[in-house]
């Protein structure tokens, strides 16, 4: 168990001059959009620890105003990309703000120098952002959550000021998922205290599934804290392109069946580069990417 921490010259030739090239239409979901400079001054509770968000006094909420835009009479499938563990690596990081769609949702480790301007940059790349919070997983300590992680035999008090530590890390963004968490994530005793914080301060959880007995969709339920759901991590174990390539296509499969589906990734140059492709062709096979947000109310718990 972890110990309680409180909380980087030869002449050229003249080149012709060429006709000018017509630009290809952006798909829908693909175009660069930079979304609002954030935190809203309105949204924000001023701590101890850093900036929280919170529900502003007119109703607003932080997951609401700090989402991409999206058209909700869209009829297609939609499908939502997490790209998680951002922020560790300069290189990495860049490479998902500027390379990726800005319907990519791109979400930030607790853990990283500077994320505020990280959030900031992304925002202005069309992304809405997320946090991942470290959680307690079964192989502990094998898999390694850090030393801010929530874990399941830490006092209450203890897990909230770690999660109050996790979100004041930046503003702007729309919640939280959970990293690892395969243990953390099946107590209802441990969860519950910690979503009804998120819902407190009007947030949304996405709960990555690294537990098929997660109990974090049917607090959410019970809570109406809004959530979304993983159906696939693109990169767990195989990281090649015909692995990934397939489980987009599981992706796809699940989105046409029920009408959405979300899957989360990270910043591998594999994964990038399969993406990058992927979502070229979406709208040619009617398929609608989407941020995270778009996708709360629209999958079945499980």
């Amino acid at each position: 168990m972890p110990a309680t921490a409180p909380a980087p010259t030869p002449s050229r030739p003249t080149p012709s001059t060429p006709t000018p090239a017509i630009p290809a239409p952006v798909p829908p979901g693909l175009e660069t959009q930079a979304l609002p400079p954030a935190p809203d001054p309105g949204l924000v509770e001023h701590t101890a620890l850093g900036p929280l968000p919170r529900i502003g006094v007119d109703g607003r909420e932080p997951w609401r105003v700090y989402a991409r835009p999206h058209d909700p009479a869209d009829p297609r499938p939609r499908i939502a990309v997490v790209i998680s563990a951002l922020g560790l690596s300069t290189a990495a990081t860049e490479t998902a703000i500027q390379g990726l769609p800005g319907a990519v949702t791109l979400a930030f480790q607790p853990y990283a120098d500077d994320i505020q301007r990280w959030v900031r940059l992304a925002r202005a790349a069309g992304h809405e952002v997320m946090i991942d919070l470290p959680m307690e997983p079964l192989d502990f300590p094998i898999s390694e959550p850090g030393p801010q992680a929530l874990f399941v035999e830490l006092p209450p008090d203890t897990n909230q000021t770690r999660l109050h530590w996790a979100m004041s890390r930046a503003t702007g963004y729309v919640g939280v998922l959970n990293y690892m968490g395969s243990r953390f994530t099946t107590s209802r005793e441990a969860m519950l205290p910690v979503l009804r914080t998120l819902k407190q301060r009007g947030l949304m959880f996405v709960d990555a599934r690294t537990s098929a007995r997660s109990v974090g969709v049917q607090i959410a339920g019970e809570i109406s804290l809004p959530r979304a759901i993983n159906d696939r991590f693109l990169d767990t174990g195989e990281k090649s392109r015909v692995s990934i390539d397939a489980r987009l296509a599981e992706v796809e499969r699940i989105a046409r069946e029920v009408g959405a589906s979300l899957a989360i990734g990270h910043c591998y140059p594999v994964t990038i580069e399969r993406l990058r492709v992927w979502t070229q062709g979406l709208l040619a096979k009617g398929i609608a990417l989407v941020p995270a947000s778009a996708l709360v109310g629209r999958q079945a718990d499980r």
